[in-house]
């Protein structure tokens, strides 16, 4: 189990990011035919997996929740990059679904891509282990005075 910080922590990244969320819906009758038409070897794990180990492409860490995931990467060019570079994992898994399954109903795929400029962030963690945003880049104590506002960097009117 990773370690707890105790108390109130943050999270620090110097520039602007990207948080990036993607997911997948399985027809519940045919599970495995799903997993199949989303890259069955080659899915996201495998390139979660391929990033992980080439960190020059740009991701700066993950969290995988069921069917979707949250992605940190350090840049808009870097993810779309990656997105449609050939010798990259991405691109081969993404044509092969939409050759597969084309309009067919029966699995889906979906992403929302968030564009994050330098300080204009929050986030907050009370009690937990690198999570998020900070387990993706540098976990910082917070003040007792610390406040939203002031760790958005927002001017008190």
């Amino acid at each position: 189990m990773a370690e707890v910080n105790q108390g109130r922590r943050g999270a620090r990244i110097e520039g602007d990011f990207v948080v990036f969320l993607i997911g997948a819906r399985l027809d519940k009758l045919h599970p495995i035919r799903s997993l199949r038409d989303l890259g069955g070897m080659r899915s996201m794990p495998y390139m979660l997996k391929y990033l992980t180990q080439h960190p020059e492409k740009g991701l700066l860490g993950y969290e995988t929740h069921g069917l979707m995931n949250v992605q940190y990467w350090r840049s808009f060019e870097h993810l779309e990059r990656f997105a449609r570079d050939e010798s990259d994992p991405h691109l081969e898994v993404w044509r092969r679904y939409w050759k597969r399954v084309g309009r067919d109903p029966r699995s889906g795929i979906w992403h929302e891509t968030f564009l994050v400029r330098d300080g204009e962030y929050e986030a907050i963690y009370g009690n937990m282990p690198a999570h998020g945003l900070a387990k993706a880049t540098e976990v910082v104590p917070l003040g007792a005075d610390s406040s939203a506002r002031r760790r958005l960097r927002r001017v008190t009117s």
